[in-house]
């Protein structure tokens, strides 16, 4: 991924319009005061969106039906309970 774009807060204020195309493509744009970062323009994705995608790791992972079952007293006090 390239690094993000960085523009002043003039050209922000200026530029916002063809900026927001940018981002609507996927580029990330950092706005800068004096050369320091304040913000940073990223694409919006809808909370119902944000699905993770596990198709890849099929049949690559398991996980044993006990992965939550309470840990014992040595593994409490190992990790310093």
């Amino acid at each position: 991924m390239a690094a993000p774009k960085q523009v002043n807060v003039h050209q922000a204020k200026t530029q916002l319009s063809k900026l927001l195309a940018e981002v609507e493509k996927g580029r990330e744009i950092v706005v800068a005061r004096d050369g320091k970062p304040v913000a940073k323009l990223v694409p919006f994705v809808p909370a119902g969106k944000r699905r993770l995608k596990t198709g890849n790791w099929r049949g690559k992972i398991w996980i044993s039906p006990d992965f939550d079952a309470p840990l014992s007293e040595e593994e409490l006090k190992a990790w310093g309970y």
